[in-house]
């Protein structure tokens, strides 16, 4: 069903249709897959395995440069998306170094800075984080807390104020405030 259309800048969805079309717009740019580019400027540099992957729909292959590339989407469902284990929580400690990874800038401050400052029509969303601006999000967790929430219950919770960088895997999502409550409090005493 048709839904009517907001003017530009006055209403906020999530949903995967931009995250796409941030990928092919990247693919373009790069002129070469984003996996390949992802891996040398953010996961090699970090340290992180091999073992992770990130993949396109089978439908989503296009043209650059006379080479078939295919364009990935953001998020891990419909066979495709990024697939990456807990063990690469190492993705939440560089952005709780606002982008530095022993010693190295990996990524810039400022933008780690914009990417987890809130939208002005939806204060909980930042660039492709979602963020805990007046606890609107989780309860239990500091304002300042920001994470990298996917599907099945796949959270990495970052939390500036505290230092904690946890990666959760297959929690069921309604008892996420619970457990970053239980952290919380075990840190108090």
């Amino acid at each position: 069903m048709p839904r009517p259309l907001q003017a530009p800048g006055t209403h906020w969805e999530y949903n995967d249709v931009r995250v796409n079309l941030l990928s092919l717009a990247l693919l373009r740019l790069f002129r070469r897959p984003l996996p390949d580019v992802f891996a040398e400027a953010v996961m090699r540099p970090i340290g992180a395995s091999t073992r992770w992957r990130w993949e396109g729909y089978r439908n989503s292959t296009v043209e650059i440069d006379g080479q078939q590339m295919l364009s990935v989407p953001g998020g891990g469902h419909w066979g495709g998306g990024a697939f990456i284990h807990a063990e690469e929580a190492r993705i939440g400690l560089m952005m709780l170094a606002r982008g530095e990874w022993a010693g190295h800038r990996v990524l810039s401050a400022r933008w780690i800075d914009r990417a987890t400052h809130p939208c002005s029509i939806y204060p909980n969303y930042g660039y492709l984080w979602w963020l805990n601006t007046d606890r609107g999000y989780y309860s239990n967790a500091s304002p300042q807390s920001f994470f990298a929430i996917g599907a099945g219950g796949n959270c990495t919770w970052i939390d500036p104020a505290s230092g904690i960088v946890a990666a959760l895997r297959w929690l069921d999502p309604v008892a996420t405030n619970e457990f970053i409550g239980l952290v919380i409090s075990a840190l108090v005493r």
